[in-house]
């Protein structure tokens, strides 16, 4: 069956809005069929495996990547991210800042239109974005009885100011009132949280709008049946152009498909049924990679490898908060810390662990959101490896603390046994007995929260390219459970730097107090940086126009593939 049939039946079902079953199993053999037999040379549609499925396609409920990549083609938000990390308008035209530094005003486009959604009263034929959507979807994070895991990202906002701190000024502006100034604000509205929602369609679809989504994204949904596949259909009157003044997005349709095997995501993308496959996995990892992590020649004439370095660090962390009554542990000793640090091959880690794909590092923030070269460092140069000096710090150590010292134990999930294993060797080399308690990711989750790990592999992520996003984890008012400082780290100094780069408008000044934190980090060391990660794409080489995000963002609005019409 050709792609423009099923198509003409998807978007005849979409005008219902609650097709029966039986409709949609149909739907489902009939596309995968269709797909099946025609998906090397149909250049209009862009097809990848999603492999952890969907659980929802509602901003408000985005907080793993896989969700996010749908809901960004789905929705717009005020602003975004470019590839450079640099915030710009999107919905909103332009926005500033008074000099209080509290006071944010976004001055909307007037070209921006809701998908038409045949069935929902007033979304029939679309209808234009206003200021009163954008302060329903903002205030909608903060309802409990919506409960979104994004509420987070309004906590900066002055509750107690007019209109709770969000007000629409008008049809054409929203103004946000903070409770101080807080730098990394912007960056906060460039996530997928802030995207906007029609308040007709979230109350028409109540709890449905999960899987009703309807935004004023490049893309809109024409069908999705959990565990089969997803289809966006090209949104006809999306407002956003090109340089040249051709409409955006260039693709007719997305195809998502949910196959859990790595392995079968792996050989669709060698026969061109998959256009792209992100990140690394050892069912795949050794074949394309070689051991300086570029693709393996063998495949560079059907796929290319893009990358840049992602917002995401690897680490070992420490329960820092000692308890007089038990005594001394070597791992609340700084010392001990800084002695494991140097007794770390982090070359050796990034290159026969990780096919040389991640960046060996000691600092806890990403270089490039310290203003620094954000460069892979070359595996050829020698990197900090200090086995002797840490043998004598830890024998010094001996002297004071006689042997035998509790087993250091460190508490992490199966996908991550091999690195654990690397370090409890290199450790061992120090005459220290390591180790290795794996548990089940909810467990692992669990156990760090509650302070029952007392060493623990973990990674952290940036929801948003500031620095403040990775130094919070140690302010001492964000203990863990209720915050992210796992470690416990309590450090006066730390925090009075903290609160005082909050109030530093200037970023320049702000950056060279992000930087004295991150030394401080070091000093300390409640936990021990590993690597850096990157953002890591397998990309067909007929995909034009492909952007690589440093937060893994997926932008198809200027993708397009060779063949087109």
């Amino acid at each position: 069956m050709e792609f423009a049939i099923v198509g003409s039946y998807l978007a005849n079902v979409k005008k219902r809005i609650f097709p029966d079953f039986s409709w949609c199993l149909m739907l489902a053999v009939l596309f995968c069929t269709a797909c099946a037999s025609d998906a090397s040379d149909d250049a209009r549609v862009f097809r990848y495996n999603e492999s952890a499925n969907l659980s929802s396609l509602d901003p408000a409920f985005a907080r793993t990547l896989e969700p996010m990549w749908v809901v960004d083609q789905l929705f717009d938000g005020l602003v975004e991210l470019d590839e450079n990390l640099e915030v710009k308008p999107l919905i909103a035209e332009r926005f500033d800042l008074d000099s209080s530094g509290q006071v944010w005003t976004f001055y909307l486009r007037d070209d921006v239109r809701f998908h038409a959604t045949d069935g929902v009263p007033g979304l029939e034929d679309g209808r234009p974005c206003k200021s009163h959507d954008v302060v329903y979807s903002l205030n909608r994070l903060r309802d409990p009885s919506v409960a979104s895991s994004g509420a987070w990202i309004l906590d900066a906002v002055d509750s107690d100011a007019i209109g709770q701190g969000i007000i629409a000024l008008g049809d054409s502006a929203v103004q946000i009132t903070l409770k101080a100034p807080f730098p990394p604000f912007l960056g906060l509205m460039s996530t997928v949280y802030a995207n906007v929602v029609p308040v007709e369609a979230v109350e028409f679809f109540g709890v449905d709008f999960r899987s009703h989504p309807i935004g004023t994204g490049p893309f809109q949904l024409a069908w999705w049946m959990e565990d089969v596949a997803c289809v966006l259909h090209r949104n006809p009157h999306h407002w956003e152009r090109d340089e040249t003044g051709q409409a955006l997005p260039y693709l007719e349709a997305v195809h998502i498909s949910f196959a859990s095997d790595m392995g079968a995501e792996f050989q669709g993308l060698k026969q061109g049924k998959f256009d792209f496959m992100s990140g690394l996995h050892p069912a795949y990892m050794n074949e394309l990679l070689d051991d300086s992590g570029n693709l393996n020649a063998s495949y560079s004439a059907n796929i290319r490898l893009e990358t840049v370095p992602f917002l995401k660090t690897d680490y070992i962390g420490f329960y820092t908060e000692t308890d007089v009554e038990v005594g001394w542990k070597p791992w609340q000793d700084k010392s001990v810390r800084q002695a494991l640090s140097a007794g770390i091959d982090r070359v050796s880690i990034a290159r026969n662990l990780r096919r040389g794909a991640v960046m060996p590092s000691e600092s806890f923030v990403p270089p490039v959101l310290l203003g620094t070269d954000a460069e892979t460092p070359s595996f050829s140069e020698e990197f900090p490896l200090r086995v002797e000096w840490a043998i004598a710090v830890l024998d010094s150590l001996r002297s004071v603390h006689p042997e035998p010292w509790p087993t250091l134990r460190i508490s992490t999930t199966s996908d991550y046994t091999d690195l654990c294993a690397a370090l409890q060797f290199q450790w061992g080399l120090l005459g220290l007995d390591v180790a290795i308690d794996v548990v089940s990711a909810a467990a692992h989750r669990e156990r760090v929260a509650t302070g029952k790990a007392s060493l623990f592999r973990k990674s952290w992520l940036a929801d948003y390219p500031d620095a403040e996003n990775f130094l919070g984890l140690f302010h001492s008012r964000n203990f863990a459970p209720s915050g992210p400082n796992y470690s416990h780290f309590s450090d006066a100094k730390f925090d009075a730097m903290f609160e005082q780069a909050m109030i530093t408008t200037n970023a320049q000044e702000r950056l060279e107090i992000y930087r004295s934190m991150n030394e401080r980090i070091s000093q300390f060391m409640p936990v021990i940086p590993l690597f850096h990660d990157q953002v890591t794409h397998f990309v067909r080489n007929d995909v034009m126009g492909w952007k690589v995000s440093p937060v893994n963002r997926l932008d198809l609005r200027e993708v397009r593939k060779k063949g087109a019409q």
